[in-house]
């Protein structure tokens, strides 16, 4: 099997890339700089012809798209919310428009979205028949997926609604790891807002099923079965770390430290995996103490 791939050095795509070549598999990365390894392609997603050789994809199986600035980078100012916008969006349409000009195109699209889709559910359980949320993040991910569907007649496209991954390499808890253990892990405002997390390992095996599976398609929702509060994430880092993690950061502080994307911290997603599910899909970590626990074990 072939498969490209596009934020190939990212968390995901490297621990991606590295299931799929151990496995045997090849695998294109899509780079927006000079090559520097035979396995990688230039991709300019500003420019408007797609920026890649078309002939890239020829005999490719799947592209996976996990391009994107990161939405924790900083303030959400209007440039930054250009850039968290573009670097999903118009990558996204000029991947498309790439693979729709590819001789023989890939069968299949998997791209990038996340559980931002739902808005703040609150303790409303949520699945993939949920309509999109309210909220800058809700419609960012609702306009990243639309742009996915504008590619060739047959193209099957996957959207993969991603949680919180969960991985000591990198994401949230790269940042969370050292505080907690300085002994200074906090839970946020009330503590009762839900997380839907998922480990890498999981989302990886997640993405390698859909991508075996060809009768699957549309928004996935890539999370564990088990959202937790982030009182029990916070007691359960705690745990992993063997560290307490008594304190509290309140609301006020959040927004006035924060501002706008304080509201993705304080809001709640509990985001059921309903399609993964459905389709027997196997959760290796379905419990966040399980998952924590492994993240943080000498032999990840």
């Amino acid at each position: 099997m072939r498969v490209a791939i596009t934020g190939a050095s990212g968390l995901i795509g490297t621990a991606l890339a590295g299931s799929l070549r151990q496995d045997g598999h090849e695998v294109i990365k899509l780079v927006r700089r000079s090559p520097q390894q035979p396995d990688q392609v230039s991709w300019d997603p500003q420019a408007s012809d797609g920026g890649v050789d078309p002939a890239t994809f020829d005999g490719v199986d799947a592209v996976v798209h996990l391009s994107g600035a990161p939405v924790a980078g900083g303030w959400w100012t209007r440039a930054r919310k250009r850039e968290l916008r573009d670097s999903r969006i118009q990558s996204t349409r000029a991947l498309v428009t790439a693979i729709g000009k590819a001789a023989t195109p890939p069968a299949a699209l998997l791209c990038g979205s996340a559980v931002g889709w739902y808005g703040d559910t609150g303790s409303r359980e949520v699945d993939e028949s949920a309509p999109a949320g309210t909220g800058f993040l809700a419609g960012l991910v609702r306009d990243w997926e639309a742009a996915s569907r504008g590619g060739p007649p047959g193209l099957r496209v996957v959207n993969l609604r991603s949680g919180v991954v969960l991985s000591s390499q990198g994401g949230m808890l790269a940042p969370l790891a050292p505080l907690f253990r300085f002994g200074l892990g906090a839970r946020l405002g009330s503590g009762r807002q839900y997380i839907s997390w998922i480990a890498v390992t999981d989302h990886v095996a997640a993405v390698r099923y859909l991508i075996e599976h060809a009768d699957i398609e549309g928004p996935v929702n890539l999370t564990a079965p088990n959202p937790v509060t982030n009182a029990e994430f916070t007691a359960e880092l705690g745990r992993a770390l063997r560290r307490p993690a008594r304190l509290w950061v309140p609301s006020p502080v959040l927004r006035a430290g924060l501002g706008e994307l304080s509201g993705e911290l304080l809001g709640s997603q509990r985001v059921r995996p309903a399609r993964l599910l459905q389709e027997g899909f196997a959760f290796r970590y379905p419990g966040v103490a399980t998952a924590l626990a492994a993240a943080f074990s000498p032999k990840d």
